[in-house]
Protein backbone atom coordinates (compact mmCIF):
# COMPACT_ATOMS: atom_id res chain seq x y z
CA UNK A 1 0.00 0.00 0.00
CA UNK A 2 2.47 2.07 0.83
CA UNK A 3 4.61 1.58 -2.28
CA UNK A 4 1.82 2.47 -4.05
CA UNK A 5 1.48 5.42 -2.77
CA UNK A 6 4.39 6.53 -2.70
CA UNK A 7 4.85 5.51 -6.63
CA UNK A 8 1.96 8.11 -7.24
CA UNK A 9 3.18 10.61 -5.23
CA UNK A 10 6.56 10.41 -6.72
CA UNK A 11 4.46 10.69 -10.32
CA UNK A 12 2.61 13.89 -9.39
CA UNK A 13 5.34 15.68 -7.72
CA UNK A 14 7.84 14.96 -10.92
CA UNK A 15 5.64 16.45 -12.77
CA UNK A 16 6.66 19.98 -14.25
CA UNK A 17 4.12 23.10 -12.88
CA UNK A 18 2.88 24.39 -16.32
CA UNK A 19 1.43 20.34 -17.30
CA UNK A 20 -0.11 20.48 -13.74
CA UNK A 21 -1.67 24.08 -14.43
CA UNK A 22 -2.95 22.29 -17.96
CA UNK A 23 -4.74 19.50 -16.27
CA UNK A 24 -5.77 21.01 -12.72
CA UNK A 25 -6.03 24.39 -13.64
CA UNK A 26 -5.39 27.66 -11.29
CA UNK A 27 -7.01 27.54 -7.88
CA UNK A 28 -9.71 30.04 -8.16
CA UNK A 29 -9.78 33.62 -5.83
CA UNK A 30 -8.68 33.60 -2.44
CA UNK A 31 -6.08 30.88 -3.28
CA UNK A 32 -4.95 32.28 -6.67
CA UNK A 33 -1.19 32.51 -5.49
CA UNK A 34 -1.31 28.43 -4.31
CA UNK A 35 1.47 27.21 -5.76
CA UNK A 36 0.72 24.64 -8.64
CA UNK A 37 1.80 21.27 -7.06
CA UNK A 38 -0.10 22.22 -3.73
CA UNK A 39 -3.31 22.66 -5.91
CA UNK A 40 -2.94 19.06 -7.44
CA UNK A 41 -2.85 17.21 -4.12
CA UNK A 42 -5.93 19.63 -2.88
CA UNK A 43 -7.57 18.44 -6.10
CA UNK A 44 -6.55 14.70 -6.02
CA UNK A 45 -7.29 14.37 -2.14
CA UNK A 46 -10.52 16.16 -2.06
CA UNK A 47 -11.15 13.21 -4.73
CA UNK A 48 -10.20 10.55 -3.17
CA UNK A 49 -11.19 11.66 0.39
CA UNK A 50 -13.89 9.49 1.91
CA UNK A 51 -14.00 12.14 5.36
CA UNK A 52 -13.36 11.26 8.55
CA UNK A 53 -16.51 9.70 10.02
CA UNK A 54 -16.66 7.03 7.04
CA UNK A 55 -13.73 4.80 9.30
CA UNK A 56 -12.45 3.88 12.85
CA UNK A 57 -9.81 5.66 14.46
CA UNK A 58 -7.15 3.04 13.91
CA UNK A 59 -7.69 2.96 9.96
CA UNK A 60 -7.31 6.65 9.76
CA UNK A 61 -3.78 6.20 11.93
CA UNK A 62 -2.98 3.82 9.79
CA UNK A 63 -3.78 5.42 6.34
CA UNK A 64 -1.99 8.59 8.08
CA UNK A 65 1.29 6.90 8.74
CA UNK A 66 0.94 5.36 5.16
CA UNK A 67 0.66 8.27 3.41
CA UNK A 68 3.19 10.11 5.15
CA UNK A 69 5.89 8.09 3.95
CA UNK A 70 4.60 8.30 0.57
CA UNK A 71 4.59 12.04 0.44
CA UNK A 72 7.91 12.12 1.86
CA UNK A 73 11.05 11.83 1.14
CA UNK A 74 13.66 9.34 2.45
CA UNK A 75 15.52 9.98 5.65
CA UNK A 76 18.57 11.72 4.74
CA UNK A 77 22.33 10.20 5.80
CA UNK A 78 24.35 11.87 8.04
CA UNK A 79 22.01 11.62 11.28
CA UNK A 80 22.44 9.71 14.74
CA UNK A 81 18.65 8.45 15.53
CA UNK A 82 17.63 7.00 19.59
CA UNK A 83 14.43 6.12 20.39
CA UNK A 84 14.49 7.68 24.15
CA UNK A 85 11.95 6.85 26.64
CA UNK A 86 10.78 10.26 28.90
CA UNK A 87 9.07 10.22 32.34
CA UNK A 88 8.58 6.78 32.59
CA UNK A 89 7.24 7.20 36.09
CA UNK A 90 5.04 9.70 35.43
CA UNK A 91 0.88 10.02 35.19
CA UNK A 92 -0.04 8.50 32.02
CA UNK A 93 2.99 6.40 31.37
CA UNK A 94 6.29 6.83 29.59
CA UNK A 95 6.63 8.82 26.66
CA UNK A 96 8.11 7.97 23.74
CA UNK A 97 10.48 10.04 21.58
CA UNK A 98 13.14 10.01 19.03
CA UNK A 99 16.11 12.18 19.07
CA UNK A 100 17.72 12.80 15.83
CA UNK A 101 21.36 14.32 15.73
CA UNK A 102 23.25 15.60 12.49
CA UNK A 103 26.79 13.82 12.61
CA UNK A 104 29.49 16.56 12.63
CA UNK A 105 27.32 18.94 15.29
CA UNK A 106 29.01 20.15 18.85
CA UNK A 107 28.07 17.67 21.53
CA UNK A 108 26.17 20.04 23.18
CA UNK A 109 24.28 22.33 20.83
CA UNK A 110 20.72 23.57 20.33
CA UNK A 111 17.53 20.93 20.35
CA UNK A 112 13.97 21.44 18.92
CA UNK A 113 11.21 19.49 21.10
CA UNK A 114 9.06 18.88 18.34
CA UNK A 115 5.02 18.00 18.59
CA UNK A 116 3.90 15.83 15.41
CA UNK A 117 0.35 17.31 13.93
CA UNK A 118 -2.73 14.51 13.57
CA UNK A 119 -5.88 16.45 15.33
CA UNK A 120 -4.70 15.27 18.86
CA UNK A 121 -5.79 11.77 17.38
CA UNK A 122 -3.50 10.30 14.54
CA UNK A 123 -0.39 10.96 13.33
CA UNK A 124 2.92 9.72 15.52
CA UNK A 125 6.42 10.03 15.46
CA UNK A 126 6.52 7.42 12.27
CA UNK A 127 4.39 10.09 10.59
CA UNK A 128 7.19 12.61 11.02
CA UNK A 129 10.21 10.52 10.93
CA UNK A 130 11.08 11.85 7.61
CA UNK A 131 10.39 15.62 7.78
CA UNK A 132 12.53 15.86 11.55
CA UNK A 133 14.94 14.05 10.01
CA UNK A 134 15.18 16.53 7.23
CA UNK A 135 15.09 19.25 9.49
CA UNK A 136 17.56 18.34 11.53
CA UNK A 137 20.02 17.78 9.44
CA UNK A 138 19.22 20.88 6.71
CA UNK A 139 19.22 23.39 9.88
CA UNK A 140 22.30 21.58 11.81
CA UNK A 141 19.76 21.33 15.20
CA UNK A 142 19.20 18.35 17.06
CA UNK A 143 15.32 17.53 16.72
CA UNK A 144 13.54 15.02 19.84
CA UNK A 145 10.39 14.17 18.32
CA UNK A 146 7.87 13.35 21.05
CA UNK A 147 4.89 10.78 21.12
CA UNK A 148 1.97 12.15 23.25
CA UNK A 149 -1.08 10.01 23.98
CA UNK A 150 -3.74 10.45 21.20
CA UNK A 151 -7.90 11.18 21.30
CA UNK A 152 -10.09 9.60 21.79
CA UNK A 153 -9.01 7.30 23.96
CA UNK A 154 -7.31 10.08 25.77
CA UNK A 155 -8.61 13.12 25.65
CA UNK A 156 -7.57 17.01 26.79
CA UNK A 157 -5.98 17.31 28.33
CA UNK A 158 -3.61 14.43 28.17
CA UNK A 159 -2.08 15.53 25.12
CA UNK A 160 -1.29 18.78 26.83
CA UNK A 161 -0.34 17.44 29.58
CA UNK A 162 2.01 15.16 28.02
CA UNK A 163 3.94 18.11 26.36
CA UNK A 164 4.89 19.92 29.64
CA UNK A 165 5.65 16.29 31.19
CA UNK A 166 8.00 16.01 28.28
CA UNK A 167 9.16 19.51 28.22
CA UNK A 168 10.39 19.10 31.81
CA UNK A 169 11.75 16.17 31.86
CA UNK A 170 14.00 17.55 28.57
CA UNK A 171 14.95 20.60 31.14
CA UNK A 172 15.67 18.63 34.06
CA UNK A 173 18.69 16.53 32.20
CA UNK A 174 19.54 18.40 28.87
CA UNK A 175 23.09 16.74 28.91
CA UNK A 176 20.87 13.20 27.93
CA UNK A 177 19.63 14.93 24.49
CA UNK A 178 22.84 16.83 24.24
CA UNK A 179 21.93 20.69 24.74
CA UNK A 180 22.01 22.72 27.63
CA UNK A 181 19.91 25.18 29.39
CA UNK A 182 18.84 28.33 27.31
CA UNK A 183 19.29 26.26 24.11
CA UNK A 184 15.79 24.34 23.92
CA UNK A 185 13.40 25.11 21.82
CA UNK A 186 9.81 23.91 21.16
CA UNK A 187 7.84 23.37 17.91
CA UNK A 188 5.14 21.46 16.20
CA UNK A 189 2.69 21.53 13.28
CA UNK A 190 -0.91 20.98 13.58
CA UNK A 191 -1.94 20.03 16.60
CA UNK A 192 1.29 19.82 18.19
CA UNK A 193 1.86 23.54 17.19
CA UNK A 194 -1.48 24.14 19.24
CA UNK A 195 0.80 21.89 21.83
CA UNK A 196 3.98 23.93 21.93
CA UNK A 197 2.08 27.19 22.03
CA UNK A 198 0.27 25.89 25.47
CA UNK A 199 3.17 24.30 26.79
CA UNK A 200 4.68 27.96 26.47
CA UNK A 201 1.41 29.36 28.61
CA UNK A 202 1.42 26.34 31.07
CA UNK A 203 5.14 27.26 31.75
CA UNK A 204 4.17 30.85 32.37
CA UNK A 205 1.66 30.10 34.93
CA UNK A 206 4.27 28.10 36.71
CA UNK A 207 7.54 30.43 36.39
CA UNK A 208 9.18 28.83 34.68
CA UNK A 209 12.02 29.44 31.90
CA UNK A 210 10.40 29.19 28.70
CA UNK A 211 12.10 28.53 25.45
CA UNK A 212 14.05 29.72 23.37
CA UNK A 213 11.44 29.62 20.49
CA UNK A 214 8.16 28.47 19.92
CA UNK A 215 8.26 27.34 16.17
CA UNK A 216 4.25 27.49 15.10
CA UNK A 217 3.88 25.37 11.82
CA UNK A 218 -0.08 26.01 11.10
CA UNK A 219 -0.81 25.54 14.25
CA UNK A 220 -4.22 25.15 15.88
CA UNK A 221 -5.05 28.21 18.08
CA UNK A 222 -8.98 28.03 19.02
CA UNK A 223 -10.66 24.70 18.67
CA UNK A 224 -13.78 24.97 17.07
CA UNK A 225 -13.03 28.59 15.39
CA UNK A 226 -15.10 29.71 12.09
CA UNK A 227 -12.62 32.68 10.74
CA UNK A 228 -12.90 33.32 7.43
CA UNK A 229 -9.87 30.59 6.21
CA UNK A 230 -12.07 28.45 7.91
CA UNK A 231 -15.07 29.32 5.34
CA UNK A 232 -12.70 29.93 2.14
CA UNK A 233 -10.80 26.50 2.60
CA UNK A 234 -13.43 24.46 4.01
CA UNK A 235 -12.93 22.05 0.87
CA UNK A 236 -10.41 21.11 -1.48
CA UNK A 237 -7.66 21.90 0.20
CA UNK A 238 -6.37 18.85 1.80
CA UNK A 239 -7.14 19.66 5.14
CA UNK A 240 -10.98 19.83 5.28
CA UNK A 241 -13.46 21.86 7.76
CA UNK A 242 -15.48 18.81 8.42
CA UNK A 243 -12.34 16.83 9.10
CA UNK A 244 -11.15 19.59 11.34
CA UNK A 245 -14.52 19.43 13.41
CA UNK A 246 -13.85 15.34 13.91
CA UNK A 247 -10.39 15.71 15.40
CA UNK A 248 -12.29 18.98 17.76
CA UNK A 249 -14.79 16.95 18.80
CA UNK A 250 -11.78 13.76 19.51
CA UNK A 251 -9.89 15.30 21.68
CA UNK A 252 -12.30 18.18 23.86
CA UNK A 253 -15.72 18.42 25.32
CA UNK A 254 -17.29 21.39 23.34
CA UNK A 255 -17.68 22.89 26.73
CA UNK A 256 -14.05 22.68 26.53
CA UNK A 257 -13.31 24.83 23.32
CA UNK A 258 -12.68 28.01 24.95
CA UNK A 259 -10.15 26.83 27.63
CA UNK A 260 -6.79 28.12 26.76
CA UNK A 261 -5.53 24.94 27.07
CA UNK A 262 -7.20 24.01 24.29
CA UNK A 263 -7.50 27.11 22.57
CA UNK A 264 -4.09 29.10 23.29
CA UNK A 265 -5.91 31.99 21.36
CA UNK A 266 -8.04 32.60 24.15
CA UNK A 267 -5.82 32.97 26.87
CA UNK A 268 -6.05 36.32 28.79
CA UNK A 269 -2.41 37.32 28.71
CA UNK A 270 0.32 36.59 26.19
CA UNK A 271 3.15 38.83 27.61
CA UNK A 272 6.49 36.87 28.69
CA UNK A 273 5.99 34.14 26.28
CA UNK A 274 8.32 32.85 24.25
CA UNK A 275 9.64 34.63 21.30
CA UNK A 276 7.69 33.14 18.04
CA UNK A 277 8.06 31.79 14.38
CA UNK A 278 4.35 31.66 13.23
CA UNK A 279 4.17 29.79 9.77
CA UNK A 280 0.68 29.15 8.15
CA UNK A 281 -0.23 28.48 4.89
CA UNK A 282 -1.90 30.59 2.11
CA UNK A 283 -5.14 28.19 1.38
CA UNK A 284 -4.92 26.25 4.87
CA UNK A 285 -8.36 26.38 6.92
CA UNK A 286 -6.13 26.97 10.03
CA UNK A 287 -4.35 30.31 8.52
CA UNK A 288 -6.53 33.14 10.04
CA UNK A 289 -6.45 31.45 13.67
CA UNK A 290 -2.54 31.03 13.64
CA UNK A 291 -1.89 34.28 12.19
CA UNK A 292 -4.22 36.05 14.92
CA UNK A 293 -2.61 34.56 17.03
CA UNK A 294 0.81 35.61 16.10
CA UNK A 295 -0.74 39.28 16.18
CA UNK A 296 -1.86 38.73 19.92
CA UNK A 297 1.81 37.93 20.95
CA UNK A 298 3.12 41.06 18.67
CA UNK A 299 0.86 43.34 20.64
CA UNK A 300 1.69 41.79 24.02
CA UNK A 301 5.75 42.84 23.47
CA UNK A 302 6.35 39.34 22.52
CA UNK A 303 9.02 38.93 19.60
CA UNK A 304 7.17 37.25 16.81
CA UNK A 305 8.14 36.34 13.19
CA UNK A 306 5.31 35.63 11.41
CA UNK A 307 5.47 33.60 7.20
CA UNK A 308 2.36 32.63 5.07
CA UNK A 309 3.85 30.19 2.90
CA UNK A 310 1.56 30.05 -0.68
CA UNK A 311 1.14 26.17 0.39
CA UNK A 312 -1.78 24.13 1.71
CA UNK A 313 -2.02 22.17 5.21
CA UNK A 314 0.53 19.10 5.68
CA UNK A 315 3.16 20.43 3.68
CA UNK A 316 5.81 20.16 6.63
CA UNK A 317 5.20 16.27 5.98
CA UNK A 318 4.92 16.41 1.87
CA UNK A 319 8.58 16.78 1.38
CA UNK A 320 8.64 15.00 -2.05
CA UNK A 321 6.74 18.02 -3.72
CA UNK A 322 8.72 21.02 -4.89
CA UNK A 323 6.98 23.60 -3.28
CA UNK A 324 6.85 22.04 0.09
CA UNK A 325 10.78 21.00 -0.37
CA UNK A 326 11.65 24.96 -0.86
CA UNK A 327 9.55 25.59 2.66
CA UNK A 328 11.72 23.20 4.17
CA UNK A 329 14.49 25.16 3.09
CA UNK A 330 13.41 28.24 4.75
CA UNK A 331 12.30 26.42 7.72
CA UNK A 332 15.91 24.80 8.41
CA UNK A 333 17.43 28.04 7.14
CA UNK A 334 15.26 30.18 9.98
CA UNK A 335 15.72 27.42 12.46
CA UNK A 336 19.52 27.03 12.42
CA UNK A 337 20.07 30.92 12.52
CA UNK A 338 17.76 31.40 15.49
CA UNK A 339 19.55 28.19 17.33
CA UNK A 340 23.03 29.55 16.28
CA UNK A 341 23.91 31.27 19.57
CA UNK A 342 23.13 30.47 23.16
CA UNK A 343 19.23 32.56 24.33
CA UNK A 344 18.74 34.00 27.13
CA UNK A 345 16.62 31.94 29.21
CA UNK A 346 13.06 34.11 29.78
CA UNK A 347 10.92 33.82 33.05
CA UNK A 348 7.64 36.06 33.77
CA UNK A 349 8.14 38.76 35.86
Amino acid sequence: MSSFLGLGAMLLFAIPDRVLRLVFGHAPVPAEHLRADAWAVGRVVGVLDRGPRSRGIEQMRLETDLLSVAVAEPRPRGLEIRDLPLDPHGDGGPIRSRLYRPLGVPSTGPLLVFFHGGGWAVGSIESHDRPCALLACEAGVKVLSVQYRLAPENPFPAAADDALRAWKAVTAEPGRFGTEAGRIAVGGDSAGGNLAAVLCQDLRREGLDQPALQLLIYPVTEVGSRRQSMEDFATGYYLTADRMDSFSEFYVEREQYGNFRASPLKADDFSGLAPAWVITGLADPLRDEGEEYAEHLAEAGVEVRSDRFPLIHAWFNMTRSRSARQAHEVLADGLAAYMAAPQPSSSPD
